[in-house]
Formats: structure tokens, C-alpha cells, sequence
């Protein structure tokens, strides 16, 4: 993959290149109208190949926020075509990678040497590029590492790329800023806190030790004298990434035994730590041949407040299910309800909510969970198409639920999705603390 010599840094820069691809995808709409015209049956297929193309070269060129975004898109099969996720999931393992003289720019301003100056060895030729940085393998005496540096100007366009995107998400929702600004400010905060590689770094040494006692599930060692807010450090841990697991044609056992650890690793952090590792994409994930899971980047973690933990994970507990003003009361905890709706409106909203929580919560309702079940999944990308068209829940006007339902439903749908591309059958029995 070509590597990228220069970033856009400044906001001015930043948004004359979106603009920019704004053009292109209009020439790309004038193409597709020509060719409908003409019966052209691909015509839709090849305006979702191009715009896909445009679009996802833009966003890798800015890297950084708008780049995540993208990333994150491409877990969601019902937010854009599939020719649009399916390229948008490059930025889960492969972005085009920074150039090497510019890798040794960031190591001078930080460390004050090269980074052959710093390591035995360190390789010039990134092995992996994502959205917020890129990873490098290098040496030091028998230890072999894995160094992220974080691509120039980063954390500094954060808000200004979500400005950018802010109108963008308004028109998409048909909300006013003031109705989303909660959300906004909780996914501008976990921006924020994956360009802060100090933070990174303290929280995964912590969260790997508090974690180390689980079976089957490795972590690296990180280097604190090797880091800092720029650069951070750790074992190179050997695995394989999702689609190159899956290539290898793992059998059921072991498909199962990966989804196991999986599922375990994450029960174990919601209810023991009351945290969450909320970046469930693949690239965050090694696999071996027998199945265990290395686990990399703690860039992303959410912590959860114990009292919304009390109120959230009860949706599990079907003393509330069983009636309906149980789980009313507690919609109306969670913000799913709000206290202006009238009747008409509360009835919409108390239906929907419960349709879709009940979709969320069904794996948990069993003892064991085939995640290879298509009709479970067809019923979740049905739900998300049906309230991206109703025109009922736009009228509402109003973002609905606590802010930290957002990085929180994001993990466990991104978790489902890769069990579902294990195709694992699992032990979904959890550890929630439920009154």
C-alpha cells in the first residue's frame, strides 16, 4: 500500500478536503443518472463502488477522528451500502501508512533520537495502519516489540473534525445540536482519550493485570521507558487477525473456544471492573490456531458508573419483563422515556425500545448461544432498517437515552458481530449483579 508523506492538519485544510470529495461524489450521482437513463442495471451498484472509493480515500488521507468514524460505520451493516462498510472495514486493519521520515520526525519531538537510535532494530515499513496510529516492530536485547506511533496532528483536530461532522449526523437524526450535544461530547471525550497515549498506557497495564488470571487469553507487556504521549510500546504478541483466522478453516471446536474466550473476557470486565474495552472491532483482536485470543489497544475504555450499572444491566432481569410498567419505570431511569412525552409518543417510544432491547438482551436469556443463527442476525439489520425509515421516531425530536448507552450498546452489537463471524456456539451464562 502507497505510503502517505503528509497529513492535513489544519481545519481550513481539513474541511476543503471533504469538500472536496463532496464534488467528486456529486460527479459520481451525475454518472449514475446517465447510466440509469440508459438501463444500465449495475448503475446503482457502481455509484456505491465509487463513492465507497472516494469517500474512504478522503477519510484515510485525514486519518484521525474522521477516519474512526469510518471504522466505526463499518460494524453498523445498516448505516451505509455494503460496497460503503465493506470498504470502510479497511480502516479496522489496513490505512494507508505514514512514511518513514515522517515516523522519525515524531520520535525526535518526543524522544529526542531516531527510532534506530532508540531500538537494536525498528522497522521502517509500518506492519499495520489504522485510524489513530500505525505499528512498527522493532528490538531491544532479546524483547521484541510492537510501536504505535500516533499519526501528526491527531488529537489536536478532534473537536474541529466533529464539528464537521456534527451538521452531517443533525440532518441524518433530524435533531438540533442541542438535542444530541450529550452524545456528541461522550464520543468527543473517548476521541480525545485515544489520542492520549499516557492514558492508554496507564489503563492497560492496568486493565491486563486485573485480567491476567483469565484462561486462554494473553496480553502484551507494555514499556513505559520505551512511551509517551505520542508513542507507546509493547510486546510483540503473535496471532492472527479475524479474516486470516477464519482462512485458515478453524473447526467448530475451535471457533467455539474463540468466541468463548471472547465472551468471557468481556463478561468479566463489565462485571468485575465495570469497565468495558469499547473498541470491539477485529484489528483489536490476535487469534491463535488453538483457538485463544490475544487481546491489543486499550485506547478505547469505557468506564461504567455503578449506578447506571444497577439501573442498565437490569433490562436482564425478567422480574421487569413480566410487566409492562416494570420496564416502563425503568425506561424512563434510563432516558429512553422523558418526562415531556405525551401519551402518544411515550407508547411509540416505550414499544420500540422494548422491541429492540428485547433483540439485545436474547442471546443473555440462555444458557448457550448459537451466534451463527442468520435469523437472529436478519431480525437485528431489519430492525435497524425499519427505524432508520420510520418517520414516527423522527417526529420525536429528541435524542433518547442515558449518554452512556452509546459506547455501551456499540460493544456488545460489535461483539455479536464478530461471534457472528466465528460462528460460535457459546456459554452466554454472565456474571451480572442483578437485585
Amino acid at each position: 500500500m502507497k505510503e502517505q508523506s503528509k497529513i492535513p492538519t489544519s481545519k481550513v485544510r481539513r474541511a476543503s478536503k471533504l469538500i472536496g470529495t463532496g464534488a467528486k461524489v456529486g460527479g459520481n450521482y451525475v454518472k449514475y443518472f446517465a447510466n440509469k437513463a440508459i438501463g444500465d442495471k449495475k448503475a446503482k451498484e457502481k455509484l456505491d463502488q465509487e463513492n465507497a472509493a472516494d469517500i474512504y480515500q478522503s477519510l484515510s488521507e485525514l486519518k484521525g477522528s474522521a477516519l474512526k468514524m469510518a471504522q466505526v460505520i463499518s460494524m453498523d451493516k445498516n448505516m451505509l451500502p455494503k460496497a460503503m462498510t465493506d470498504k470502510f472495514a479497511q480502516a479496522q486493519y489496513s490505512a494507508p501508512p505514514l512514511s518513514y521520515p515522517l515516523v522519525v520526525k515524531t520520535f525526535r519531538q518526543m524522544f529526542g533520537k531516531t527510532p534506530t537510535e532508540l531500538f537494536d532494530f525498528f522497522e521502517k515499513e509500518a506492519k499495520n495502519a489504522a485510524s489513530i496510529g500505525q505499528v512498527h516492530f522493532a528490538t531491544q536485547g532479546d524483547l521484541k516489540l510492537a510501536v504505535k506511533v500516533q499519526y501528526p496532528g491527531v488529537a489536536d483536530s478532534v473537536k474541529s473534525d466533529l464539528n464537521l461532522v456534527k451538521p452531517i449526523a443533525m440532518r441524518m437524526l433530524h435533531m438540533k445540536e442541542k438535542e444530541i450535544k450529550q452524545y456528541i461530547q461522550e464520543i468527543e471525550g473517548k476521541l480525545l482519550e485515544e489520542t492520549d497515549y499516557i492514558l492508554e498506557l496507564k489503563q492497560s497495564m492496568e486493565i491486563v493485570e486485573a485480567c491476567s488470571s483469565l484462561d486462554g487469553i494473553y496480553f502484551p507487556k507494555y514499556y513505559p521507558e520505551f512511551s509517551n504521549k505520542r508513542i507507546i510500546t509493547m510486546d510483540w504478541i503473535e496471532g492472527m487477525h479475524l479474516k486470516d483466522f477464519l482462512a485458515t478453516n478453524p473447526s467448530q471446536e475451535i471457533r467455539n473456544r474463540a468466541g468463548q474466550r471472547m465472551w468471557d473476557f468481556y463478561d468479566y470486565q463489565v462485571n468485575e471492573l465495570n469497565l468495558i474495552h469499547a473498541d470491539p472491532h477485529p484489528g483489536n483482536f490476535l487469534f491463535q490456531a488453538d483457538g485463544n485470543l490475544g487481546v491489543i489497544d486499550f485506547g478505547c475504555v469505557k468506564r461504567i458508573p455503578k449506578e447506571f450499572y444497577s439501573v442498565y444491566f437490569q433490562l436482564l432481569n425478567p422480574f421487569y419483563h413480566a410487566e409492562d410498567e416494570r420496564l416502563r419505570a425503568l425506561y424512563y431511569k434510563l432516558e429512553f422515556l422523558l418526562e415531556s412525552d405525551d401519551k402518544e409518543t411515550e407508547e411509540l417510544f416505550f414499544n420500540l425500545f422494548k422491541d429492540s432491547m428485547e433483540l439485545l438482551v436474547h442471546p443473555f436469556t440462555n444458557e448457550t448461544f448459537d451466534f451463527a443463527d442468520e435469523a437472529y442476525f436478519d431480525r437485528i439489520y431489519k430492525k435497524g432498517e425499519e427505524l432508520t425509515k420510520n418517520k414516527e421516531i423522527r417526529k420525536g425530536g429528541k435524542a433518547r437515552g442515558s449518554r452512556h448507552i452509546l459506547f455501551i450498546n456499540r460493544t456488545y452489537f460489535g461483539l455479536f458481530s464478530i461471534l457472528h463471524e466465528l460462528k460460535a456456539e457459546i456459554k452466554t451464562t454472565t456474571s451480572f449483579k442483578l437485585d
